[in-house]
């Protein structure tokens, strides 16, 4: 399907429609020697190829006085549906990440990996070696379905039907381009008369405005925070059968500062269909975004602007009309938690191992300790598998008697069952990468992270809520990438060293927070009325007053927001 040009799209749609189907000249810019990075538009394609470039922002200016060129590496995100991985591909990632990136893993929360640090010349093997690992990266990133989350905390039956269901969304919302093989596989290019004839069906030549997020959410626990995504199915469960799925539609989390067009959205719910018209449904819901979304502001492009501006009742009707299927009234499910089952835990004949990882940076110790424990896994033939968690953690699952029993010490001796000594407060933090590689980062948040939770612990000891659950995220900027607006307390960077905060969001999910302060900061003393630790300690005094009996600082916050701000 083609796209007609308009001259007021945004340049962004002009790359893509000239690219064909996502070629443009990247071939010709990996093997170009005179720059560390790529040609000006391959570094908007390659985003759709699963990578950004980046620099080091530490070393920049360092670089600019010395008249260097910046520090120019990748990124790559793989395309990891439900966040499941096998144990052979956690050792090849691993390697990889020793040979070819930074040295680390990082866990998103969008339940996939990050190779950090991976240079120009690397490029290639680092998509050849996870290929024979059977990963890509292909549609992890850029204006298409993104990776596909599923509940990393499910057992049995429904675990194995609702990773189904991802995988098969996942596959069936792929761009169908020959791109990604012929780049960086070495397969043949298509001929002239060839790629004249390829064809994108859902994508057309110019793919979506935005980029498009799909979750599978299993209550009770909503783990992928299912309302934050353009689309989601959240499953009905009878006697261990997936029944069906209750579909939301419109959620997204980003926003500009001091711009009031642009907002986060809670997803609505449109009705509940059987399992075997996901696909259908995702497919109705993909496409009506691909012809009705905006393509002439980047900052309105996402599917909740789009149905802002048709009408709920229009966009509903489109997806029937697209899709055929009937929806029937859905009962709004009840979450009780976002949060992981981490440590030592149980089910049937099987363990699970839950393993905290902050800010999902898997290094050091950590990264030795979980090679010594999957090496003797695999040692021993277990059928054990990873999960990675939207919390940017991981489970070892499917561990038998036999399993648990070989890598206990290991376990033990570097620490990954310590989940039960973290306070709640670190145990559920989430922040995204931010500085000094994330180009839209305009404060710490990855790097913070330890500080802000040390606040937050500190204020609740003062006041006598000591061990208190409080569910806090930090981001370098406000597009979202740690769902901060869904947290109880969050601080989104507007500046070095500066944050909005925002609370008042819900221990399911379901609720966004309030702006209470435009501008605090971690590094200043106590009696600036602009330091985060006096301010947060404000915070929990009133909390400590003011709460009802059993009351969590999120549902306070709710309610005391108009005198917060």
């Amino acid at each position: 399907m083609a796209h007609g040009t308009d001259s007021r799209h945004s340049d962004v749609e002009r790359i893509k429609r000239a690219s064909r189907r996502l070629r443009g000249t990247l071939a010709e810019s990996l093997v170009d020697q005179t720059s560390l990075g790529l040609a000006p538009d391959d570094t908007n394609l390659i985003k759709l190829h699963g990578s950004y470039q980046q620099d080091d922002r530490d070393l920049r200016a360092e670089r600019q006085a010395q008249k260097l060129e910046p520090l120019t590496s990748f990124m790559l995100r793989t395309r990891l549906p439900a966040g499941a991985c096998t144990l052979a591909q956690w050792l090849a990632l691993d390697d990889i990440a020793g040979a070819l990136a930074n040295g680390t893993l990082r866990l998103t929360t969008r339940q996939a990996f990050q190779l950090h640090g991976v240079m120009k010349p690397s490029l290639k093997p680092v998509m050849q070696r996870l290929h024979a690992a059977l990963l890509d990266t292909f549609a992890a990133c850029g204006d298409v379905n993104r990776n596909v989350m599923a509940p990393a905390w499910t057992t049995g039956p429904v675990h194995e039907a609702l990773t189904e269901t991802a995988r098969s969304l996942s596959a069936a919302l792929l761009p169908q381009t020959r791109a990604y093989a012929e780049i960086w596989l070495d397969e043949q290019p298509l001929s002239a008369d060839g790629l004249a004839a390829e064809d994108e069906p859902l994508y057309g030549d110019a793919y979506l405005p935005r980029k498009f997020k799909i979750a599978i959410a299993c209550p009770p626990r909503n783990d992928v925070d299912v309302y934050a995504h353009d689309l989601g199915f959240i499953a009905v469960v009878e006697r261990e059968r997936v029944t069906g799925f209750v579909v939301t539609v419109g959620g997204g989390l980003g926003h500009t500062h001091n711009d009031d067009t642009t907002k986060p959205r809670i997803a609505d719910v449109i009705g509940v269909i059987a399992p075997n018209d996901v696909i259908a449904v995702a497919q109705a819901v993909l496409t009506t975004q691909r012809d009705w979304g905006n393509r002439v502001s980047r900052k309105h492009a996402r599917l909740k602007y789009t149905i802002e501006a048709r009408g709920l009742a229009a966009f509903v009707d489109e997806v029937r009309r697209r899709s055929g299927v009937t929806f029937a009234t859905a009962t709004v499910p009840a979450f009780s938690s976002t949060s992981d089952v981490l440590g030592w835990s149980e089910t049937g004949r099987a363990h699970t191992l839950g393993v905290h990882v902050v800010s999902g940076r898997v290094r050091d110790r950590q990264r030795s300790g979980l090679r010594r424990v999957v090496d003797a896994l695999v040692a021993r033939g277990s059928g054990a598998s990873v999960r990675l968690t939207p919390n940017q953690n991981l489970l070892l699952v499917s561990l038998s008697d036999g399993d648990r029993a070989a890598v206990a010490s290991i376990v033990s001796a570097y620490g990954l069952d310590a989940a039960s000594s973290l306070t709640p407060v670190v145990r559920d933090a989430l922040a995204c990468v931010a500085l000094p590689t994330c180009a839209l980062a305009m404060a710490e948040a990855e790097r913070a992270l330890p500080q802000v939770t040390a606040l937050v612990d500190a204020a609740l000891a003062r006041h006598g809520l000591a061990g208190h659950d409080v569910v806090v995220r930090v981001t370098g900027c406000p597009n979202g990438c740690a769902r901060p607006v869904l947290a109880e307390l969050a601080l989104i960077g507007k500046g070095p060293d500066l944050y909005v905060l925002h609370v008042g969001g819900s221990k399911s999910g379901d609720r966004l927070t309030r702006r209470v302060h435009d501008g605090v900061r971690l590094s200043a003393a106590a009696t600036d009325p602009t330091s985060a630790a006096a301010v947060i300690d404000g915070l929990f005094g009133r909390f400590a007053r003011e709460r009802d009996a059993g009351e969590g600082f999120g549902d306070w916050a709710a309610r005391a927001t108009t005198s917060l701000a």
